[in-house]
């Protein structure tokens, strides 16, 4: 498995919906709701559209963890959602695949969001970087590193911290200070 990263650039994010936007609704939307709720791909891809649907807070058991989740669907995300939603069943899986009654794969998101991450000259992009990427705003936004570790199911702050980039950050920045 390779390592992926988070996108750290507002900038990018936007031209990254803008290109997903070009391939399909599904995938700039798929994008939007990974950024926005810091889910695992294997927890998005089980989410049908009554799942979503007038919710306030998405309710999941995580597939790795098996811990229930209980997550705020934020306004942005959740005018998002309504928005997506609008033709599609509740019993629609809110992913669909170009097979019938499927989700899409974890794979075929991987291989779209390589690519076109590769477009903008990011490196390292995968479905992980949806959820290291809320983490990393999360983090930077409010400094608190034990309510993303909560969210997360980290064991650890040092793996929240490491997870979403933050360590290798401030390694990176001591040694731009070091000038012998």
């Amino acid at each position: 498995m390779n390592y992926v990263e988070s996108i750290r650039d507002l900038e990018k994010i936007k031209a990254m919906k803008t290109l997903l936007k070009k391939r399909s609704k599904r995938d700039c939307f798929l994008f939007t709701f990974g950024i926005n709720t810091g889910l695992r791909i294997s927890d998005i891809l089980k989410l049908k559209v009554s799942d979503v649907k007038g919710k306030t807070h998405l309710k999941i058991n995580e597939v790795k963890t098996g811990k229930l989740k209980r997550f705020k669907i934020n306004e942005y995300l959740k005018n998002k959602i309504d928005h997506y939603i609008l033709n599609l069943k509740n019993d629609d899986f809110l992913f669909p695949s170009r097979i019938k009654n499927k989700a899409i794969s974890r794979v075929m998101i991987y291989k779209i969001l390589n690519e076109v991450g590769k477009k903008l000259g990011l490196e390292n992009i995968g479905t992980h970087t949806m959820r290291k990427t809320f983490g990393y705003f999360f983090y930077k936004k409010t400094k608190d590193i034990a309510i993303l570790q909560d969210l997360f199911n980290h064991s650890k702050p040092e793996i929240t911290l490491r997870y979403i980039g933050i360590t290798q950050e401030r390694l990176d920045s001591f040694v731009d200070e070091i000038c012998l």
